[in-house]
């Protein structure tokens, strides 16, 4: 079977949907595991005071309140985002960090083109663009919603193996449901996993001074029941890979999944794999 964009955009706007409020009741953890790396994409986006920030696939909105902190009273962000409900999110946490200089608006990250061209100083996605059917097409857009000398910075995560916190409950989904592996190409959270290929795309939709870095992010939790209840409660497409499957046996993939993450348990709680990419460059 072919792979079909717009019923996949449509399919991820309703997986978000309905796990937005999971999503954002574990924005604590969310922060504490992304914090760094977010820093360091803000870094490589160039957001300082007075920065107009766009965030694409913003989600709850985390990145994109430290970018408004970051701009402060003179700049300016906007989170955008396919999921209206996940965007309430992201604004009602913005206005209780007291932050006037952010707004949101729901827009498909390769519909950039309904943005005014040169309106933003830098552009950031947080682990959202490597779910674009059409990376080449939301990236073309991002370069022209930036001004002359903007820059764009996203983080991504790396490969399966560096990854096993996510992945292994994603193999053995995929094995119990009797699914097909993704195809090459296709959007997934590991599709950007080589450093390489992500420069390249960067540089063929007209990105120069590329910024690769690989770093460390492991995922800190009391146990792995908990690494479970945060994916449970939050990863909208694991409940769509098991939606063929009985309730029961669902449950019995869960607890499978929970068994094979208790390798990463230590005496100083869960500690599970995981490794991103963080790369910047220039219009």
């Amino acid at each position: 079977m072919s792979f079909d964009a717009e019923q996949y955009k449509r399919t991820t706007r309703s997986q978000w949907e309905e796990y937005a409020a999971g999503w954002a009741a574990w924005a604590p953890l969310l922060e504490s595991w992304l914090g760094d790396a977010t820093e360091r994409m803000l870094d490589m986006a160039g957001v300082t005071g007075g920065s107009r920030v766009l965030d694409v696939a913003a989600g709850a909105g985390g990145q994109a309140i430290a970018a408004a902190r970051r701009a402060g009273p003179g700049g300016h962000v906007l989170a955008t985002d396919l999921s209206p409900t996940i965007l309430d999110h992201a604004a009602k946490a913005a206005a209780a960090a007291g932050l006037g200089n952010f707004d949101t608006r729901e827009l498909d990250g390769e519909r950039l083109h309904e943005l005014d061209p040169a309106s933003f100083d830098a552009a950031i996605s947080r682990v959202g663009f490597i779910y674009f059917p059409n990376r080449d097409q939301a990236l073309r857009g991002i370069h022209r919603a930036l001004a002359e000398g903007g820059r764009f910075a996203t983080v991504t995560y790396s490969t399966a193996a560096t990854n096993q916190f996510f992945s292994i409950p994603v193999s053995i989904i995929r094995e119990r449901a009797e699914l097909p592996p993704p195809a090459v190409g296709q959007p997934g959270p590991f599709s950007l996993a080589d450093p390489e290929l992500l420069e390249s795309e960067l540089r063929a939709a007209g990105f120069g001074e590329v910024e690769v870095q690989v770093v460390d992010a492991p995922v800190r939790l009391p146990s792995a029941a908990e690494c479970v209840r945060f994916e449970k409660e939050s990863f909208g497409a694991l409940h769509q890979m098991l939606g063929g499957m009985a309730p029961e046996d669902r449950e019995d993939v869960w607890t499978e999944i929970e068994d094979a993450l208790g390798q990463f348990e230590t005496p100083d709680g869960f500690v599970g794999p995981c490794e991103l990419v963080i790369a910047g460059a220039s219009r």
